[in-house]
Protein backbone atom coordinates (compact mmCIF):
# COMPACT_ATOMS: atom_id res chain seq x y z
CA UNK A 1 0.00 0.00 0.00
CA UNK A 2 2.79 2.38 0.70
CA UNK A 3 4.48 1.55 -2.57
CA UNK A 4 1.54 2.70 -4.71
CA UNK A 5 1.85 6.45 -4.00
CA UNK A 6 5.62 6.32 -4.37
CA UNK A 7 5.26 4.48 -7.67
CA UNK A 8 2.72 7.01 -8.95
CA UNK A 9 4.97 9.98 -8.19
CA UNK A 10 7.96 8.23 -9.78
CA UNK A 11 6.01 7.82 -13.04
CA UNK A 12 5.22 11.55 -13.27
CA UNK A 13 8.80 12.51 -12.67
CA UNK A 14 7.94 16.02 -11.51
CA UNK A 15 5.42 17.53 -9.23
CA UNK A 16 2.73 19.78 -10.67
CA UNK A 17 3.61 23.45 -10.39
CA UNK A 18 1.85 25.48 -7.75
CA UNK A 19 -0.79 27.77 -9.19
CA UNK A 20 -1.99 30.38 -6.67
CA UNK A 21 -5.73 30.88 -6.52
CA UNK A 22 -7.10 33.95 -8.29
CA UNK A 23 -7.46 37.00 -6.05
CA UNK A 24 -10.88 37.35 -4.42
CA UNK A 25 -11.12 41.04 -5.37
CA UNK A 26 -9.50 42.32 -8.52
CA UNK A 27 -8.69 45.95 -9.27
CA UNK A 28 -11.50 46.16 -11.83
CA UNK A 29 -14.06 45.00 -9.26
CA UNK A 30 -12.76 47.59 -6.76
CA UNK A 31 -13.23 50.34 -9.36
CA UNK A 32 -16.74 49.06 -10.07
CA UNK A 33 -17.62 49.05 -6.34
CA UNK A 34 -16.31 52.61 -5.87
CA UNK A 35 -18.21 53.82 -8.93
CA UNK A 36 -21.42 52.21 -7.66
CA UNK A 37 -21.03 53.82 -4.23
CA UNK A 38 -20.40 57.24 -5.79
CA UNK A 39 -23.49 56.79 -7.96
CA UNK A 40 -25.64 56.00 -4.89
CA UNK A 41 -24.25 59.02 -3.00
CA UNK A 42 -24.94 61.27 -6.00
CA UNK A 43 -28.52 59.99 -6.13
CA UNK A 44 -29.00 60.78 -2.43
CA UNK A 45 -27.63 64.31 -2.87
CA UNK A 46 -29.83 64.85 -5.94
CA UNK A 47 -32.99 63.76 -4.11
CA UNK A 48 -32.15 65.98 -1.12
CA UNK A 49 -31.55 68.97 -3.43
CA UNK A 50 -34.84 68.35 -5.26
CA UNK A 51 -36.78 68.13 -1.99
CA UNK A 52 -35.22 71.37 -0.81
CA UNK A 53 -36.02 73.11 -4.11
CA UNK A 54 -39.61 71.90 -4.13
CA UNK A 55 -39.98 73.02 -0.50
CA UNK A 56 -42.43 70.24 0.30
CA UNK A 57 -42.12 70.62 4.05
CA UNK A 58 -43.52 74.17 4.04
CA UNK A 59 -46.21 73.80 1.38
CA UNK A 60 -48.65 71.56 3.17
CA UNK A 61 -52.16 72.43 1.98
CA UNK A 62 -54.11 70.61 4.67
CA UNK A 63 -52.89 72.67 7.65
CA UNK A 64 -54.03 75.95 9.12
CA UNK A 65 -50.59 77.49 8.74
CA UNK A 66 -49.22 78.53 5.34
CA UNK A 67 -45.98 80.32 4.47
CA UNK A 68 -46.79 82.97 1.86
CA UNK A 69 -43.31 84.35 1.26
CA UNK A 70 -39.99 85.19 2.81
CA UNK A 71 -36.92 87.34 2.33
CA UNK A 72 -33.43 86.72 3.68
CA UNK A 73 -32.14 89.83 5.43
CA UNK A 74 -28.89 88.32 6.65
CA UNK A 75 -26.96 85.09 6.60
CA UNK A 76 -29.18 83.49 9.23
CA UNK A 77 -32.10 85.93 9.51
CA UNK A 78 -35.31 86.00 7.48
CA UNK A 79 -38.56 87.94 7.38
CA UNK A 80 -41.44 85.59 6.61
CA UNK A 81 -45.09 86.25 5.78
CA UNK A 82 -47.29 83.56 7.39
CA UNK A 83 -51.03 83.04 6.91
CA UNK A 84 -53.12 81.67 9.78
CA UNK A 85 -56.84 81.48 8.96
CA UNK A 86 -57.73 85.08 7.99
CA UNK A 87 -54.66 86.75 9.49
CA UNK A 88 -51.26 87.42 7.98
CA UNK A 89 -48.27 87.63 10.31
CA UNK A 90 -44.98 89.24 9.40
CA UNK A 91 -42.45 87.24 11.40
CA UNK A 92 -38.74 87.76 11.96
CA UNK A 93 -36.87 84.48 12.15
CA UNK A 94 -33.33 84.27 13.49
CA UNK A 95 -31.15 81.63 15.07
CA UNK A 96 -33.00 80.48 18.16
CA UNK A 97 -35.74 83.12 18.07
CA UNK A 98 -38.93 84.04 16.25
CA UNK A 99 -40.60 87.43 16.69
CA UNK A 100 -43.89 88.76 15.37
CA UNK A 101 -43.16 92.02 13.60
CA UNK A 102 -46.65 92.91 12.44
CA UNK A 103 -50.16 91.46 12.15
CA UNK A 104 -52.54 92.35 9.32
CA UNK A 105 -55.82 91.00 7.94
CA UNK A 106 -55.76 88.74 4.92
CA UNK A 107 -56.33 90.74 1.69
CA UNK A 108 -59.58 90.26 -0.22
CA UNK A 109 -57.80 88.44 -3.07
CA UNK A 110 -56.20 86.05 -0.59
CA UNK A 111 -52.87 84.32 -0.91
CA UNK A 112 -53.67 83.13 -4.43
CA UNK A 113 -52.74 86.56 -5.83
CA UNK A 114 -49.27 86.26 -4.30
CA UNK A 115 -48.48 82.55 -4.66
CA UNK A 116 -50.19 81.56 -7.94
CA UNK A 117 -49.13 84.53 -10.03
CA UNK A 118 -47.36 83.91 -13.30
CA UNK A 119 -44.63 86.43 -12.47
CA UNK A 120 -41.07 85.28 -11.95
CA UNK A 121 -39.81 84.81 -8.36
CA UNK A 122 -37.77 88.04 -8.41
CA UNK A 123 -40.88 90.17 -8.92
CA UNK A 124 -42.72 88.17 -6.24
CA UNK A 125 -39.90 89.01 -3.83
CA UNK A 126 -40.20 92.63 -4.93
CA UNK A 127 -43.95 92.56 -4.18
CA UNK A 128 -43.23 91.20 -0.72
CA UNK A 129 -40.56 93.85 -0.17
CA UNK A 130 -42.94 96.66 -1.13
CA UNK A 131 -45.67 95.16 1.07
CA UNK A 132 -43.24 94.94 3.98
CA UNK A 133 -42.09 98.52 3.43
CA UNK A 134 -45.69 99.77 3.41
CA UNK A 135 -46.46 97.86 6.62
CA UNK A 136 -43.39 99.27 8.33
CA UNK A 137 -44.21 102.83 7.21
CA UNK A 138 -47.74 102.52 8.67
CA UNK A 139 -46.50 101.47 12.11
CA UNK A 140 -47.51 103.78 14.95
CA UNK A 141 -44.84 106.31 15.84
CA UNK A 142 -45.36 105.77 19.58
CA UNK A 143 -43.54 102.43 19.52
CA UNK A 144 -39.81 102.66 19.96
CA UNK A 145 -37.54 99.98 18.51
CA UNK A 146 -35.90 97.64 20.99
CA UNK A 147 -32.41 98.76 21.95
CA UNK A 148 -30.01 95.84 22.32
Amino acid sequence: MLAVPVLASAMDGTRPTYAPPPPAVSSSSIVQIIFSLLLVLAAIVLVAWLLKRMNLAQQGTAGYLKVIGGVAIGQRERVVLVEIDDIWLVVGVGPGQIRTLHTLPKPAGGASDVTNSSTPPASTDRKFATMLASVISHRPASRKPDAH
